[in-house]
């Protein structure tokens, strides 16, 4: 907007990062590279097989590339932060498209993980209607849904942030340009702003939350009904892998916004999980676990 007059803002990063900040930039690059490359290597070795062609690894492809891009959109800027001054400062059109960015990745992968709920309880309390009702057209379709509503979800609320009026202070209290650090900068009142955040928090990600343990739950029911012992290791094995990685994405984030005023230095802990750790996990839990892909991979 004309009315804005800060050109630039300055990322106060992580806690205690700036004590020892050639030690944080060595593990945020081990983390980034291990994030990246095992990412990659999962969405090369899923579209390279055709035996991987199941709806499972085509929404596994799916969340290793939201993955790699959400762990691009925030780890360089605070890698860059660690080395020099000019690191931590970002345009306030950079904060912008850093703020779109993230949200629209975080968001469709919020949505993409309700639908994986749903692809398994399909898979295993419908078997014999899953291959009608997950049918190539299908999964496309929902895959394709979910990045629809992610974009359009974080142009509303990129649109309502950046619509503020900003003349300064600079300094976001956070280690990137996100909702309710950025609106603690603006120059007038962000009650619709904080009432849309959580309107947000309560409709989408506890609406997506809420499909998805309904989904684990009927799973679980069914693999109560699974007769081998080892049959059913197996499958709650899978399942607590894959719940405690949709808790570790979907806590943080509610921790955050429901509390838009809270947001500094202190509060950037725990979007550390679903900014670096979980993308990072991902590929191990989802799908390094898995003997086809296991197979594929050598081949690769």
């Amino acid at each position: 907007p004309n009315q804005t007059m800060v050109s630039y803002f300055f990322l106060e990063g992580l806690m205690y990062t700036a004590e020892h900040p050639a030690l944080f930039f060595l593990l945020f690059l081990l983390i980034y590279s291990i994030t990246v490359t095992r990412n990659l290597l999962i969405l090369i070795t899923v579209g390279s097989d055709p035996h991987l062609c199941s709806p499972m690894y085509h929404f596994l492809g799916h969340l290793s590339f939201l993955d790699a891009c959400l762990s691009t959109v925030t780890v360089p800027k605070v890698m860059a932060g660690l080395l020099t001054l000019d690191g931590k400062m970002i345009s306030f059109e950079g904060c912008a498209v850093q703020l779109y960015c993230f949200r629209f990745l975080a968001s469709t992968e919020c949505f993409l993980y309700t639908i994986m709920a749903y692809d398994r309880y399909l898979a295993i309390c419908q078997p014999l209607q899953y291959p009608v009702s997950m049918n190539r057209q299908m999964c496309s379709g929902l895959a394709g849904i979910t990045w629809a509503i992610g974009a359009v979800h974080s142009a509303i609320h990129t649109s309502l942030t950046f619509h503020l009026l900003y003349c300064g202070p600079h300094h976001i209290a956070y280690f990137f340009c996100d909702i309710p650090s950025v609106l603690r900068l603006a120059c007038a009142d962000t009650t619709i702003n904080e009432i849309v955040i959580l309107a947000n928090i309560g409709i989408v990600a506890a609406g997506c939350l809420i499909l998805i343990v309904i989904s684990y739950a009927f799973i679980v029911a069914a693999v109560l009904g699974i007769h081998t012992a080892k049959g059913r290791q197996r499958a709650f094995s899978t399942c607590t892998a894959h719940l405690t990685v949709v808790l570790l994405y979907y806590m943080p984030p509610v921790c955050i916004y429901l509390k838009p005023r809270s947001s500094g230095a202190g509060a950037g802990a725990p979007a550390v999980f679903y900014t670096m750790v979980t993308p990072m996990l991902n590929p191990f839990i989802y799908t390094l676990r898995n003997k086809e892909v296991k197979q594929t991979l050598r081949k690769v």
